[in-house]
């Protein structure tokens, strides 16, 4: 059983990890790795999962996801922004071809997905 926990906190760490990377490359989703470091962390080790919840940075985009399912416009902002600038640098360094408008698109998607969640009520923020 030791074995389990310690896999589930190895796996929490990994995706911590890649989610503090998101924060400062583009292409990487920041959200979604915190929410799989949590949920990793809670089978392994709850201290490390209040750990990840702790940080000023992650901690209350997760609860106001968890609670609301929602995305502080700031958060918005700055996930659309990163998300332009890839598609702009894929536009630019990828050639002629279905892979460069491809990627584009579903770059293009996900934005207007992001674009579309609700704000937080004015408690969560």
């Amino acid at each position: 059983m030791r074995l389990i926990s310690l896999m589930w906190v190895v796996l929490a760490g990994m995706s911590f990890s890649i989610g503090v990377l998101g924060i400062f490359l583009p292409l990487l989703p920041t959200t979604v790795f915190m929410l799989m470091a949590v949920y990793c962390a809670s089978k392994g080790s709850p201290r490390f999962e209040a750990w990840i919840r702790s940080r000023h940075y992650v901690g209350p985009l997760l609860v106001t996801w968890e609670q609301e399912r929602a995305i502080p416009r700031h958060a918005k902002l700055a996930a659309v922004s990163m998300i332009a600038l890839s598609a702009l640098i894929t536009a630019w360094s990828l050639g002629p071809g279905w892979t460069r408008w491809g990627v584009i698109a579903l770059l293009m998607l996900i934005a207007v997905w992001l674009a579309t969640r609700p704000e937080p009520s004015s408690s969560n923020e």
